[in-house]
C-alpha cells in the first residue's frame, strides 16, 4: 500500500521483496540440511534435491539479475547519493553468483554419485553461499527498498519482478511461485496474487498450488 508523508510524495509499496527474500532464507538455509540427509548412494535422492538446488539457485539469479538490469540504474540516476551502496549490493551479487558457479559442478558430482563427502562439499557450499546471501537481502531491505519506495513509480517497480517471472518456464512458475507463497500472511498472498492477470491467478490458485504441495512433500519429506 502507498503511504504519503508530511514532507514528500506517497511511497509505492515494495514489500513484495520482502516476501520472496523470506523464500530465499528459507530455501537455502533448508538445503544444506536435505543435502546431508541424503543416504550414501541413493542416486533417486540425490536427483530429487539436486533439482531442487538447481532451482533456487536458478531463482536467485533471476531475481539479482532482474536488480541489476533494472533497479539498479534506476536508483543511480534518481538517488545519486546511493552510489556506494549500490556499488556494494553489485559487489554481493558478484560474491554469490561466484559461488554459484563453485556450486554446480559439485552438485553435478555429488547427483552421480551420492557420496557423503561430496554432499558435505556441496552442503559447505551452500552455507557459505546462504551467509552472503542473508546478509546481502538485509541489508537490502534496510538500506535499498527505503530508497526504491521513494525514487520508483509502482510500475516500474512492477516491471522489475514481472521481467524474471518472465524468464521462468511454465514448470517454473507455479513451483517458484508456491515457494513465495508458502511463509506469506493471507494479505500478503492477496497482494501477489492481485498484480497477475485473471487466468494465472486462478491457475495458481487452484492447479499451482496443488502442483507445489506435491512438490514440496517430494522434497522435503521425500514422498
Amino acid at each position: 500500500m502507498n503511504t504519503t508523508t508530511s514532507s514528500g510524495p506517497a511511497l509505492i509499496d515494495v514489500h513484495d521483496m520482502v516476501v520472496v527474500h523470506r523464500a530465499f532464507r528459507r530455501e537455502f538455509r533448508i538445503l544444506a540440511e536435505l543435502l546431508r540427509a541424503v543416504p550414501a548412494g541413493d542416486l533417486a535422492r540425490a536427483a530429487v534435491v539436486a533439482e531442487h538446488a538447481r532451482l533456487a539457485l536458478a531463482g536467485l539469479s533471476l531475481h539479482h539479475g532482474s536488480e541489476d538490469d533494472l533497479l539498479w540504474p534506476l536508483l543511480l540516476e534518481r538517488a545519486a547519493p546511493s552510489a556506494e551502496l549500490i556499488g556494494r549490493m553489485e559487489a554481493q551479487h558478484g560474491e554469490a553468483e561466484s559461488l554459484i558457479t563453485r556450486i554446480e559442478p559439485a552438485l553435478a558430482r555429488w547427483e552421480a554419485e551420492a557420496r557423503p563427502a561430496a554432499g558435505e562439499e556441496v552442503a559447505v557450499l551452500m552455507g557459505e553461499l546462504a551467509t552472503t546471501l542473508l546478509a546481502h537481502l538485509d541489508e537490502e531491505e534496510r538500506s535499498v527498498l527505503p530508497l526504491a519506495a521513494r525514487c520508483l513509480t509502482q510500475e516500474e517497480w512492477a516491471s522489475i519482478g514481472q521481467a524474471g517471472v518472465a524468464k521462468m518456464t511454465k514448470a517454473e512458475l507455479p513451483i517458484m511461485f508456491g515457494m513465495v507463497m508458502e511463509d506469506a500472511t493471507p494479505e500478503e498472498r492477496r497482494a501477489l496474487l492481485g498484480g497477475l492477470p485473471l487466468p494465472v491467478r486462478l491457475l495458481l490458485r487452484t492447479w499451482g498450488a496443488r502442483a507445489y504441495r506435491r512438490y514440496v512433500s517430494r522434497v522435503r519429506d521425500g514422498r
